[in-house]
């Protein structure tokens, strides 16, 4: 299966303390996965991330299919030997980023005729070409291609939805298991993505058709995409209770430092998002107490750190008055200590969090981050 995980414990919540092993190492769930789209983590470098204790990272399929070519990355040894990364790469299936693309983009039963936003070529990229550019990456974790919608949706258009996105998982299965007959087991894992907007009923409907293809891991897609967090929430929920136990589950896109515990109560073991490094790149910093929004004028003589309960580097050594100056003078440097700094904080508190679950005390964990942050200086 490319892929194998264990639940070594479960808190009273629900949380679950796992390890998921792949062909790149060993990775402690639950898990918080940086972003990296275009083969790079922006502003960190790969030892950087190795630092930090960052096991896996994504990829964007979309991004790496148009440039630099999947076919070149394979000739050059796979996305792993391509970026000198030695740990785990989930890759996506390029679903969202073409959804966002809302005028180049036809989606059809067949797949999604798109024009790229680089040159403006024309592509198709269905569910088994999605497989095969995964495969020629060579990641640890592909997920199948699948039809991201608007939220707030319409009921109709979450079924049609829902009916696309189990047909192409199904043929991105064939596909995926087809090259294993033919070419030898790969060392990747394919998940499926649950879909179905903002209705119980169809995250449901949606998880059953998935299970029936039996992948080693499966995904709830579409959600934190607008919607309240108490929805995301539900939804969540709705999906994980009828996903198996011994298999890992991944939210997709998610979230804010004071929600990744309510997640992982869930019974959710991956989760990614941009936010920790968009954020340090528009003078966001995730602390202890909340964010700090570091261009404000109140910070130009504050001699602390960004946080004074943070270990990382960037909060032994600089201080706020110095960030806030390179924020304001346009340097390169600001966003990458930012970034060093939030990325650092957001696997810190998914440390904390797996800390919690082994004591049987995520609940007071995650009340104690909302409240932090419910009362954040800004």
């Amino acid at each position: 299966m490319g892929i194998s995980f264990t639940v070594e414990k479960t808190d009273p919540t629900g949380a679950r303390l796992g390890k998921l092993t792949t062909a790149h190492g060993v990775i402690e769930t639950p898990v918080f996965m940086p972003v990296g789209t275009q083969a790079t983590v922006k502003s960190l470098r790969q030892e950087t991330l190795e630092e930090l204790g960052a096991g896996i990272i994504l990829g964007n399929t979309y991004h790496l299919y148009l440039r630099p070519g999947h076919e070149l990355v394979r000739k050059l040894g796979g996305l792993h030997q391509f970026m000198s990364w030695k740990g785990a790469i989930l890759t996506d299936s390029g679903g969202y980023q073409v959804f966002s693309l809302a005028n180049l983009r036809k989606m059809t039963d067949e797949g999604v005729r798109f024009r790229s936003h680089l040159d403006g070529s024309e592509h198709l990229l269905t569910p088994e070409k999605a497989a095969e550019i995964q495969l020629a990456l060579g990641s640890d974790i592909a997920m199948v291609l699948d039809e991201c919608i608007e939220t707030p949706a319409p009921r109709a258009a979450a079924e049609a939805a829902l009916r696309r996105t189990s047909a192409w998982a199904r043929r991105a299965r064939d596909f995926f298991q087809d090259y294993a007959r033919r070419n030898g087991e790969a060392q990747q894992a394919q998940f499926g993505i649950v879909q179905g907007a903002t209705f119980a009923d169809l995250r449901r409907e949606s998880a059953k058709q998935l299970l029936e293809l039996d992948f080693p891991g499966y995904a709830v897609g579409g959600l934190a995409v607008g919607e309240p967090h108490a929805m995301t929430c539900e939804m969540t929920g709705e999906v994980t209770a009828l996903l198996p136990g011994g298999r890992p589950r991944y939210l997709m896109g998610v979230g804010r430092p004071e929600q990744l515990a309510d997640y992982v109560a869930l019974g959710i073991d991956m989760m990614d998002c941009v936010l920790p490094t968009r954020a340090a790149r528009h003078a966001c910093l995730y602390t202890s107490a909340g964010r700090v929004l570091i261009r404000k004028a109140q910070y130009a003589d504050d001699q602390r750190p960004i946080d004074e309960k943070c270990s990382c580097p960037v909060c032994q050594r600089y201080t706020r008055a110095y960030m806030r100056h390179l924020f304001a003078s346009g340097e390169m440097l600001a966003a990458i200590l930012a970034t060093h700094h939030n990325v650092h904080f957001y696997l810190d508190i998914m440390r904390q969090i797996r800390e919690a679950i082994a004591f049987g005390a995520l609940a007071p964990f995650s009340a104690e981050m909302h409240a932090r942050y419910a009362e954040g200086p800004g």
